[in-house]
């Protein structure tokens, strides 16, 4: 999965037209949210099947897996990378079959001149240093690359994968009390998070790559502040514990006289009868860490779904009248997160790196996205309990936030532009190419580019993109 996320990207960028770059690249990540989706459907079918369910969703995860292998045996290499390699006929053929009836003259030609110039610049260096550090010596390529870190790293840390891995968690702990509704809940949130991707592909042609990211980003910091307030408000409004079982009396839970400090203790759970109106006769007892899903002692001493008439065990929630608002805020912050900031640090990502550094751009950003997934996914259940959960989702605003003023000042607009082109707009000031500007036209596209990177007409050498 690891190598596919790098190379799929950058090899939908190359083999893209200028005009549709960046719906084509989105739509990778739009079938990403669509398998996500599906996956949630199968955990919803096999979710009643707790002995034997995750088999059988683990094993169907081959069968995707194989139909792509298979498609990928019939894929073309990228154009530029055949040209690159000096298979200009082959790569002729390839770019027509993808344009079809269009003429390529132009196309292939400018291509071929940027990976012409690409090779002199390699030449020219005569580096024996590794890729990686000749890039962070060029001061244009080391901002591309900070831009490109920096997406991925703040689409981490404002929480997206937490709200998709633990959605269902999340809708637990909202106040859900069944298992299998939370489960069905979750694929709707990832259906919600698959439409409003769609929706992005329309988008990032529309408006542009900059306005799109940070509108989308603003727009899950308001929604990460409702999902903590949500969370607050549920927290200060939950059942008293208003009933002693003499068989748990003597335990430490006892001790607690609200719900959401029994709920917050691991090792204890809230037991309560079940009313329209309110949760009654509800105390608070102990049970096993690593099996929480009955109490050791008390009317909850056996699993829910044996529970007699209206009562119920709460081992990981607290009824409460505001369990709408995380719902409403999950849904808030996928629409507003989808469009915007999941598919575009992978859609910018596949277009500001010049080719020499394209491959080692994609894979560092990419590794720095799989770095800060691991960190904030492994984190969050550590973070609800020591921050609790409406602190964890202020933090994850804070983050946000931080991350939203780093690139209202280093991210540029790419849109409209060749992959040739967009690395010029890293060699000014970072203000230099945030503001939206007309594309030229295609023939100046290509004098512009020569002159701005490496070998000029006249066949003197630019420093623009030399090492530092």
């Amino acid at each position: 999965i690891g190598l596919v996320s790098t190379t799929i990207p950058m090899y939908l960028a190359e083999c893209s037209p200028v005009y549709a770059r960046g719906m084509l690249v989105s739509t990778n990540i739009a079938m990403v949210a669509f398998g996500q989706f599906v996956a949630n459907v199968v955990s919803g079918i096999f979710g009643s099947d707790a002995e034997n369910g995750w088999r059988y969703m683990l094993g169907l995860g081959s069968v995707p897996s194989l139909v792509q292998f298979i498609g990928f045996l019939f894929m073309p290499e990228s154009p530029r990378w055949l040209i690159s390699e000096g298979r200009d006929e082959k790569a002729r053929r390839v770019l027509q079959s993808m344009r079809g009836q269009l003429d390529i003259e132009d196309e292939f030609e400018s291509i071929k001149q940027s990976c012409i110039e690409t090779q002199q610049q390699e030449d020219s260096r005569a580096s024996n240093k590794p890729i990686i550090l000749q890039m962070l010596l060029s001061s244009t390529i080391r901002r591309a690359l900070l831009v490109g870190c920096s997406l991925q790293i703040i689409q981490q840390v404002a929480g997206i994968n937490t709200v998709m891995y633990y959605s269902a968690t999340i809708i637990r702990m909202s106040g859900v009390k069944s298992d299998e509704s939370a489960i069905w809940l979750s694929a709707v949130t990832a259906a919600i998070n698959f439409i409003f991707t769609v929706l992005g592909l329309y988008l990032v042609e529309k408006i542009g790559r900059r306005p799109l990211t940070l509108g989308s980003l603003m727009g899950a910091i308001i929604s990460l502040a409702w999902l903590a307030v949500g969370f607050h408000l549920s927290s200060l409004n939950t059942p008293e514990v208003n009933w002693v079982e003499k068989s748990a009396s003597d335990t430490h839970c006892a001790q607690y006289r609200w719900c959401n400090d029994c709920r917050r203790d691991l090792t204890c759970g809230f037991c309560y009868i079940d009313t329209e109106d309110a949760a009654v006769n509800s105390s608070c007892l102990p049970t096993d860490y690593d099996n929480p899903w009955l109490s050791t002692s008390g009317r909850c001493n056996m699993s829910s779904q044996h529970l007699p008439g209206l009562l119920t065990w709460a081992y990981d929630y607290c009824p409460t009248p505001y369990s709408w608002m995380p719902m409403v805020g999950l849904v808030l912050y996928l629409i507003s997160f989808a469009p915007g900031m999941g598919p575009m640090p992978w859609t910018i990502n596949s277009e500001i790196y010049p080719l020499w550094a394209r491959s080692t751009g994609n894979s560092v950003s990419t590794f720095m996205n799989w770095v800060f997934n691991l960190a904030v996914s492994m984190s969050f259940i550590s973070l609800t309990e020591t921050l609790t959960r409406y602190g964890t989702f202020w933090l994850y605003a804070c983050l946000a936030f931080g991350g939203a003023i780093i690139l209202s000042i280093i991210l540029p607009e790419t849109k409209g532009r060749s992959l040739e082109e967009v690395e010029g707009l890293f060699a000014g000031s970072w203000f230099s190419g945030a503001t939206v500007q007309q594309p030229a036209s295609f023939n100046t596209k290509t004098i512009q580019y020569v002159h701005i990177r490496g070998l000029n007409r006249d066949g003197r050498e630019s420093e623009l993109d030399s090492p530092e």
